[in-house]
């Protein structure tokens, strides 16, 4: 799948089951359903899965237990709008 197949996807209303949970997580997050995408991520439980769970607490707001999971996902937290931060983590999932 590529990136532009993954937006096109969000007019649907369940993710293409070819996605792995963690690209599950930012469909949902994208649809804005905050709660299924926190389930996936923690579902997840990967690295990758901590990552996604950080950007969800920073976008939620709570910095706190955002930089917990940054940490747990050996990442920094970033500066970049949460846009961005979505944007880069799928095509870092997508290009794996």
């Amino acid at each position: 799948m590529q990136f532009e197949d993954l937006i096109d996807s969000l007019r649907e209303d369940q993710p293409p089951s070819t996605l792995s949970l963690e690209l599950q997580s930012l469909w949902w997050d994208r649809k804005g359903n905050w709660e299924k995408a926190h389930e996936l991520a923690q579902k997840a439980n990967s690295r990758e899965g901590d990552w996604i769970h950080a950007y969800l607490h920073r976008q939620e707001g709570d910095l706190g237990n955002a930089g917990y999971w940054y940490s747990k996902a050996n990442r920094k937290i970033t500066d970049k709008n949460l846009s961005a931060e979505w944007e880069d983590i799928v095509k870092t999932f997508i290009n794996e």
